[in-house]
């Protein structure tokens, strides 16, 4: 069975590094793929591999009906990143990237909203 462990440092201090750069160069409208989506997009985080040769990277935007629209504009632009990410760090070996949904804020809003339900209330007094 495998642990679950803690990120090291090395990987925590990369991807902060990957997610400040990607939300860069959205920020900057430096990724034709998202051209023509009128949403916001915001990275949430980047986990990076204790290999260092994959991160995924999670994000939300201001619209959850062009989430997947978004997820596949930023998946084809991840080479881009990746180049990106190649001459703004030192890294010996780029990771490889895959963008996903964060749905943390969804599940959040959902036990929220079964903990305000009068049943449940009622159970837990």
């Amino acid at each position: 069975m495998a642990e679950n462990k803690e990120p090291s440092q090395r990987q925590l201090r990369v991807g902060q590094e990957i997610k400040r750069i990607i939300a860069g160069e959205i920020e900057r409208d430096e990724v034709r793929n998202l051209e023509g989506i009128e949403v916001m997009v915001t990275i949430m985080e980047a986990r990076v591999a204790p290999d260092l040769k994959y991160c995924n990277v999670y994000f939300i935007t201001s619209d959850d009906a062009k989430n997947e629209e978004v997820r596949e504009a930023l998946q084809l632009a991840a080479n881009h990143f990746r180049k990106v990410i190649g001459r703004k760090t030192e890294l010996r070996y780029v990771p490889e990237i895959n963008f996903r949904i964060d749905n943390s804020f969804a599940e959040v809003d959902k036990i929220e909203k079964l903990l305000r339900n009068p049943k449940v209330a009622q159970d837990l007094q």
